[in-house]
């Protein structure tokens, strides 16, 4: 991986969360299929957490989009909301690849 990718941190707490569930889960008797389930839900954790903001910017952009596609908006309001929203997405959303 790229050290300039601007995921790379959002891997590494993934990656650092998966190894951690791992090496618990390890360390502790108990049902297989306990420790498995228990490796997964470390892993959603951490992709839920690192992914909060891009589902955080699409729902606002899913709302702009709403509001300029009713035609409440004048074009000139339209388009200055529409870069607003665009300036504040996370900028990882902008370039990089998500994966």
């Amino acid at each position: 991986m790229q050290d300039d990718n601007p995921n790379t941190e959002r891997y590494i707490a993934i990656a650092r969360a998966c190894l951690k569930a791992i090496n618990d889960t390890a360390k502790n008797a108990g049902d297989r299929e306990q420790k498995i389930q228990a490796v997964y839900q470390a892993i959603d954790t951490a992709f839920q957490a690192e992914f909060a903001d891009y589902r955080e910017s699409v729902a606002i952009m899913a709302t702009v989009l709403e509001r300029i596609a009713t035609g409440e908006l004048d074009a000139e309001t339209a388009t200055a909301l529409a870069r607003k929203t665009l300036d504040q997405q996370p900028k990882t959303t902008t370039k990089a690849m998500m994966h």
